[in-house]
């Protein structure tokens, strides 16, 4: 089968590449993900799946634009359900370049990650496949979650440190109230 395999950073396709080719079907990535913030963090995931499709062989259809400012409109003021329309946005584009790219099917990296909303992901893709006429390869790829962080720390793979939105970098590195204890020690 010809798949369409979006795809939200290196580390996270190695899994679900070698399971799909070890299916014996024929994959080609898409890298849209206007949700990643700063545009230097989108940069360094960008140059590292550019490395890593070289090194697999790996057909990848890049997005021309940085469409930051379009997610942010979706997702202001709906910050708690953010989530949502990231998953949305990324897996109805997956769709509609999959149509029109003639493929059997698609399916996502999203799947692999053990910090995604998992069961939100399948939901959003089988309704996106159901309305537009195209088959969602889904496999639930997080039982392949250690090997591919196994081996992207091998090859030295750039990781990157949170989901890819300023809102998830907000929740990963703010250090949020810090409370001063006896002897001016900080929790």
């Amino acid at each position: 089968m010809k798949i369409l395999l979006h795809i939200c950073c290196a580390p996270c396709t190695i899994y679900p590449l070698s399971a799909l080719r070890k299916e014996g079907h024929e994959v080609s990535g898409l890298f849209y993900n206007p949700n990643i913030h700063p545009y230097r963090e989108y940069e360094k995931r960008a140059e590292t799946l550019l490395t890593y499709a070289r090194q697999v062989d790996m057909n990848i259809i890049w997005s021309k634009e940085y469409g930051m400012e379009n997610f942010l409109r979706l997702v202001i003021h709906r910050e708690q359900e953010r989530c949502r329309y990231c998953y949305y946005e990324r897996l109805k584009n997956a769709v509609l370049i999959a149509k029109e790219g003639n493929f059997e099917g698609f399916t996502t990296t999203l799947l692999y990650s053990r910090f995604q909303n998992h069961d939100l992901i399948r939901t959003i893709a089988e309704n996106l496949a159901e309305e537009y006429g195209i088959k969602l390869v889904y496999r639930d790829f997080r039982e392949g979650w250690a090997e591919g962080v196994k081996l992207s720390r091998k090859s030295g793979m750039y990781r990157q440190p949170y989901c890819g939105c300023i809102y998830s970098e907000k929740e990963r590195f703010y250090p949020g109230v810090k409370v001063i204890l006896p002897k001016g020690r900080l929790s």
